[in-house]
């Protein structure tokens, strides 16, 4: 996986439902033009609208990636995504 800058462009199609494939070995190549479509939940996301993007920890992680240093807690991303699942399929209350 590499990390590094991406580029900011404007959302078009929900879903592509063909690949193109490569000439020259039949495998199904990367489409140039996919682009991803966020719904206006996700972009304002749970902290009503406040950024939560920290540069520095990406940073870390990146560093430690390429150091050969980081490790994954299987258990906590579990619990994490089990939480998130949770709180978007529970009824909200109020409002």
């Amino acid at each position: 996986m590499k990390i590094g800058s991406l580029e900011n462009k404007a959302a078009v199609s929900p879903a592509i439902t063909e690949r193109k494939t490569n000439s020259t070995s039949g495998a199904p190549s990367p489409e140039p033009s996919a682009k991803v479509e966020l719904s206006a939940g996700a972009l304002l996301g749970a902290g009503g609208g406040e950024s939560v993007f920290d540069a520095e920890k990406v940073r870390r992680i990146a560093e430690a990636i390429r150091d050969g240093k980081f490790e994954v807690n299987a258990e906590a991303i579990a619990d994490k995504l089990i939480a998130n699942a949770h709180e978007l399929l529970s009824p909200r209350s109020g409002g």
